[in-house]
């Protein structure tokens, strides 16, 4: 999911609430590559990353194929639909790099929901914002090929704030990961992204993805 100042001002809010609700809490590190089902409990324990970069994914372990639901940084929620309808809730997640996290219990987040006006505030736009990536991954998977959802996918993660755009999150992902992102594979990915960078929209090195024309990339955009 592309990151907005929504995610900052959630954090924000839950370090100054003075409600009992956030008072139990629980600093959990994460090393890069470790299994997040394997380390944290999702039915007991709300999560809000603070650092790292986590994937949450679902796969069919008959063919192996991944797909990527979301790619979370600092100021996301670890796992809203849980939180919300009280039900597990199956997905795979990995710890991309390093993570620290702010282990909640699961009633205390519900709690806050209910009784602190500025975080109820907060959450239900960045719901929205979840709400509305899932629906661009459907009509992505729908009606675009991948060369397509890879434009797309890289117009979403630009970071325009210094005087060479450039990616943000998605800039050190491997091809595996990108692949699951778009709902494709490697093979079909490399493919696609060799005949970006030969049209001059992105450069690619060892792990690094790099943005060579920010025009050319929005020429191509369809939506």
């Amino acid at each position: 999911m592309e990151k907005t100042d929504n995610q900052q001002l959630i954090l924000s809010e839950l370090q100054k609430s003075t409600l009992p609700a956030v008072d139990t809490q629980t600093h959990r590190h994460l090393k890069a590559g470790e299994n997040l089902n394997s380390v944290l409990d999702f039915k007991k324990y709300f999560y809000f990353i603070m650092e790292g970069k986590l994937k949450i994914s679902q796969i069919d372990f008959a063919s192996g194929k991944e797909q990527m639901l979301n790619l979370l940084t600092r100021g996301d929620m670890l796992d809203v639909i849980t939180l919300l309808d009280n039900k597990p809730h199956d997905f795979y997640g990995v710890a991309l790099e390093s993570s620290e996290l702010i282990e909640v219990p699961m009633e205390n987040v519900r709690y806050l929901l209910d009784k602190d006006p500025a975080f109820k505030q907060l959450f239900f736009p960045y719901m929205a914002a979840q709400l509305r990536s899932m629906e661009n991954l459907v009509t992505e998977l729908s009606f675009h090929d991948v060369y397509q959802r890879l434009v797309n996918l890289f117009s979403r993660f630009l970071d325009t704030s210094k005087d060479k755009p450039s990616f943000k999150l998605i800039n050190n992902l491997s091809h595996e990961d990108l692949a699951a992102m778009v709902g494709s594979v490697r093979k079909v990915v490399n493919r696609n992204l060799q005949k970006l960078k030969s049209e001059g929209i992105i450069s690619m090195s060892r792990k690094k993805l790099g943005l060579e024309s920010l025009k050319k990339l929005r020429d191509k955009l369809k939506f």
